[in-house]
């Protein structure tokens, strides 16, 4: 089965963004990863909830709402009625991280939890049955255009392991340094999601930039 391939709209062009969504849409794009950051949690700033329902009245894309911020909890019905399809929290950012999960749960979207490239994966050992997907960053939070973080393909290879051995539900996403040179081989170890931010909007080519990630991929456009 091909991947899904997640757009990160941080790299787009936030003066015209409703046609970088429309080209997304023209080919095959359906679901946009859209960044939540507090300049707290991370050193940056991006995507408030008003944004993001303005940005839900011009497409019918799926949102994977990716909140890297502290105490995600007072804000997740926030989100929910923005258009969140699902939201992605960061386990360092979580005191009570079973609460978290319980309470996207309750607003019937897909709950996703993320981890630093420092964070084991042995964090999630007793949450992998409530989770819909596990995002491991390949770069540190905050910033695009990071170059992808190397010893993070044993750590998926791991997450992979666990996953097969106990036959658990969730998705693997990625995000952080994926590129049409090393996205045929990140997906080969076993993810099923890749978010996508630079490598997608560099010099306004997005169109052809997607052509180059499907041909990596051998995925039909």
């Amino acid at each position: 089965m091909n991947p899904t391939i997640n757009p990160s709209i941080l790299s787009a062009n936030f003066c015209n963004i409703e046609k970088d969504i429309k080209i997304l849409e023209k080919n095959s794009i359906t679901s946009i990863h859209i960044d939540v950051m507090d300049g707290n949690f991370v050193p940056n700033i991006a995507f408030g909830i008003d944004q993001i329902r303005a940005i839900r009245e011009i497409t019918e894309m799926k949102f994977d709402i990716h909140l890297m911020i502290n105490d995600p909890d007072k804000f997740i019905e926030r989100f929910v009625d923005a258009g969140a399809d699902n939201i992605t929290v960061h386990a360092e950012a979580c005191p009570h991280l079973y609460r978290t999960i319980e309470l996207i749960k309750k607003y019937g979207v897909s709950v996703g939890i993320a981890l630093n490239p420092a964070t084991s994966i042995e964090s999630l050992r007793y949450l992998y049955k409530l989770i819909d997907k596990v995002l491991i960053m390949t770069v540190e939070p905050g910033f695009g255009g990071q170059n992808f973080i190397e010893e993070m393909k044993n750590k998926l290879k791991d997450l992979v392991t666990i996953k097969e051995k106990y036959n658990y539900n969730f998705s693997i996403q990625v995000d952080g340094g994926i590129n049409k040179d090393n996205v045929e081989e990140i997906v080969k170890l076993g993810v099923t999601d890749v978010v996508i931010g630079s490598s997608i909007f560099k010099n306004n080519e997005i169109e052809k930039n997607l052509k180059e990630i499907y041909s990596a991929l051998k995925m039909e456009g």
